[in-house]
């Protein structure tokens, strides 16, 4: 079965598997992919990985909000993460999409939430990273990052290698923590790099940027391959392992993980909880359908730890959906 970038694309826009996803995805395995649903289970998924030498960025799922009700009521979650986190004394920050506070409501409300988001952690010197979504929200989310960096120095955001301006992106934001990734969203062909080759090439050469002239370098990959490049680019720089961190998402590549801890490198995991995975989980397959086989092991059994388990897992929830509508109804 070819499994591609448009097919998990399409799945994570699905309303329908993702309202199914939201009921019934922990029966289905989303608790391999996903630290709980709410700031306790969370903190428990933070705890045990501190005792193993790694950090956490944590996200707080969802996204594409367009209620203010919806948008302040993450608001005020990131806000119980940002106490949650001090109170439990857990080494991890927090990584948020501006568009779950309200970037597409009002960019005045936005930013208001967001400032008050960074003012608290500023207080208890947690850093907030932002995460970068599609074309059309990342001058807008770049504007917010300005004004905020105004005020504030615990702000970093993400740079994707994908999109052909991502040179001049990481060039002006160089004195700021940077989180380097591939791209995970369908961007059309005058924007962005399409082919795998000049993707990655372009991630390397951004990264390797990032680690001379940067402040700090997150650098967010599950490919070996990359990190080996990494680990003899900074050997034969004499870049010292507290300029940058390896960064994986929580469930994938658990052994890599603690190698790479073991080692000496810091090593930091992205933390997603909450109700909302499903379009998070498809758009990590979407930007490496690779890690469908590192998850496979841990999402289904035997019977379905093949390529078609995430599609019986779309089918199944579909099903679900549909069964639990007729049995209201």
């Amino acid at each position: 079965m070819n499994l591609t970038k448009d097919f998990f694309i399409t799945l994570s826009q699905n309303k329908l598997l993702t309202k199914g996803a939201k009921r019934w995805g922990l029966q289905l395995g989303a608790q391999t992919v996903v630290a709980g649903t709410n700031i306790p289970e969370m903190i428990r998924s933070v705890q045990e990985l501190n005792s193993q030498g790694i950090s956490a960025t944590i996200d707080n799922l969802g996204e594409f909000v367009f209620e203010k009700s919806e948008a302040l009521e993450a608001k005020e979650q990131i806000l119980h993460v940002i106490e949650a986190i001090h109170e439990n004394g857990v080494d991890a920050h927090i990584s948020l999409k501006p568009t779950q506070l309200g970037l597409d409501i009002d960019a005045h409300f936005c930013l208001g939430n967001l400032r008050e988001i960074v003012h608290a952690a500023h207080h208890y010197d947690i850093f907030i990273n932002f995460d970068m979504e599609d074309y059309g929200h990342l001058q807008p989310s770049f504007d917010l990052i300005d004004e905020l960096s105004k005020e504030y120095d615990n702000i970093g955001t993400v740079i994707q290698a994908y999109f052909y301006q991502s040179d001049e992106i990481i060039e002006k934001y160089k004195d700021f923590r940077l989180r380097i990734v591939k791209g995970a969203y369908k961007e059309p062909e005058n924007l962005a790099y399409q082919g795998k080759n000049d993707i990655d090439k372009n991630y390397l050469k951004l990264i390797e940027y990032h680690l001379l002239n940067g402040k700090f370098t997150s650098i967010a990959t599950h490919d070996h391959h990359v990190i080996n490049h990494v680990k003899k680019f900074v050997r034969e720089n004499n870049i010292s392992n507290d300029k940058f961190e390896f960064q994986m998402l929580y469930g994938f590549r658990k052994d890599l993980q603690l190698k790479l801890a073991s080692e000496g490198y810091n090593f930091c995991t992205y933390v997603p909880f909450g109700h909302d995975w499903y379009g998070y989980f498809m758009r990590r397959l979407a930007e490496r359908p690779q890690n469908l086989q590192l998850v496979s092991k841990q999402l289904f059994n035997k019977k379905t730890n093949t390529l078609i388990g995430l599609g019986a897992g779309a089918f199944i929830l579909g099903r679900l959906s549909k069964q639990r509508k007729k049995s209201e109804e």
